[in-house]
């Protein structure tokens, strides 16, 4: 029986020592981990005090620009497309420009027959491309060329914040559409004519009736 009383008092000690050791090993760790956590802190308060240093912005450097590259860049700028194909084209690329399948005598005429109406008010020529039908190259194109052949002028207005050309009518061409009926043409006493004798073109009937009908008819059909 004391055996028995002796071996659970040595098994009770044993467990209190295995029990102290424990509280040991995590007394060493709990001061370990305060003496970690004490400069973290201290660095964290640290940087809470001191505010953060605002990154610099290094100033951007803007190159000046020199009058002669400010007039360029404006230039460029209102640059419209007739100007740069007059920039890409040749002087005779221009004047010999025909837009396939069109009869450009007749086109010519017919834009003059609208500027005409127009007098010296002009239009716009996106207006008369758009009457016309023409795209805003070919039209630019035949703009080029009517100017340079002189039938118009082109003067240029910034229209809804865009550059642009009002074209003005400065002579009609000459067509040979207009004396196609003249009856002079086969005058049977043509050889007979002349401004003193008994027959005169200042008293012919027949081109007095030919002069009438032809203004009777409409500018569209001429």
């Amino acid at each position: 029986m004391a055996k028995k009383k002796d071996s659970i008092i040595d098994e009770a000690k044993k467990i209190k020592a295995e029990l102290d050791e424990l509280k040991n090993k995590k007394k060493s760790l709990d001061s370990t981990k305060k003496a970690e956590a004490k400069p973290a802190k201290k660095a964290a308060k640290k940087a809470e005090a001191k505010p953060a240093k605002k990154a610099e912005a290094k100033p951007v450097k803007v190159k000046k620009l020199t009058k002669k590259e400010l007039e360029e860049a404006k230039r460029i700028e209102e640059l419209t497309l007739e100007e740069e194909l007059e920039e890409e084209l040749s002087d005779s690329e221009i004047e010999n420009f025909q837009i396939e399948k069109v009869d450009m005598e007749r086109l010519t005429n017919k834009v003059c027959d609208i500027l005409a109406e127009r007098e010296s008010d002009g239009m716009f020529q996106t207006e008369l491309w758009k009457k016309l039908k023409l795209s805003g190259r070919d039209g630019s194109r035949l703009a080029l060329k009517l100017e340079r052949i002189g039938f118009i002028t082109r003067e240029k207005l910034l229209e809804n914040n865009r550059w642009t050309y009002k074209l003005i009518l400065k002579k009609t061409p000459i067509s040979t559409q207009s004396i196609v009926n003249a009856p002079c043409l086969v005058c049977t006493v043509e050889s007979k004519c002349s401004l003193d004798g008994e027959i005169s073109p200042t008293t012919c009937q027949f081109i007095e009736d030919w002069v009438i009908a032809e203004m009777k008819k409409p500018a569209k059909s001429k």
